[in-house]
């Protein structure tokens, strides 16, 4: 802060289950498919907090939810939840935009005449896969662990099973997360159909109550040394 004075607010990724930052407000992510009331411990589970630790956030966004969410399947979640009466709870989905490549930023359109090598290094790739299943011919997977750090030896792997692809129309994709881990190749990449799928989150409904919430917390807050 006192190399920049001028800021605002600091939002932090990952920092729920830290106590020595000392948050003014606590935006709580569960997925849809694997709701934090069911999960268990890491190793076992995703879990890195006590389930009751929702408690001390102030939203709640149940993340990745199908787009045809019904009202009867909200309630019953927000049931399952027991959010307290000062929290807030909002559902969203995945919105996939067009994908880019990776280095020249071309944008490229998916097709169902489309093979594609899929290369994910992330906890919960099945939304893409679905998205793939219907949007595309047919697709391949290579899956590396959870923030997986990609070798030379790595790539070699993905340019040789994209090259044993036999479809004239193919082209590899990954997620933006993964992207940011395979720029150091950006030499080799260069001239690969090498493609990145964006994706933004789309709030059910509550779009400006939701964003409303945040600059309302923004502006009013008062920092307590």
């Amino acid at each position: 802060l006192h190399a920049r004075p001028n800021t605002k607010a600091i939002l932090l990724d990952d920092a729920f289950q830290h106590r020595s930052v000392a948050a003014g407000m606590n935006i709580l992510l569960t997925d849809y498919n694997n709701l934090f009331t069911r999960d268990w411990f890491l190793p076992t589970g995703d879990l890195r907090d006590e389930k009751r630790s929702y408690k001390r956030s102030q939203v709640i966004v149940v993340t990745k939810c199908k787009k045809d969410l019904s009202g009867y399947e909200k309630q019953q979640i927000i049931r399952e939840i027991k959010p307290l009466q000062n929290q807030e709870i909002f559902f969203s989905s995945i919105e996939y935009g067009h994908p880019y490549h990776i280095i020249k930023n071309d944008i490229y359109q998916i097709t169902n005449k489309v093979d594609v090598l899929l290369v994910t290094g992330i906890a919960n790739p099945e939304p893409l896969k679905k998205w793939l299943n219907a949007n595309s011919n047919t697709y391949y997977e290579l899956s590396y662990s959870d923030h997986h750090i990609f070798s030379i030896d790595d790539l070699k792997s993905i340019i040789g099973r994209y090259r044993h692809i036999e479809a004239q129309t193919k082209i590899i994709l990954t997620t933006e997360k993964d992207a940011v881990r395979l720029m150091k190749f950006s030499r080799e990449l260069r001239e690969l159909p090498f493609y990145v799928m964006p994706i933004q989150p789309s709030i059910f409904s509550e779009e400006k109550r939701f964003t409303d919430l945040i600059g309302k917390f923004i502006s009013e807050f008062k920092f307590q040394s």
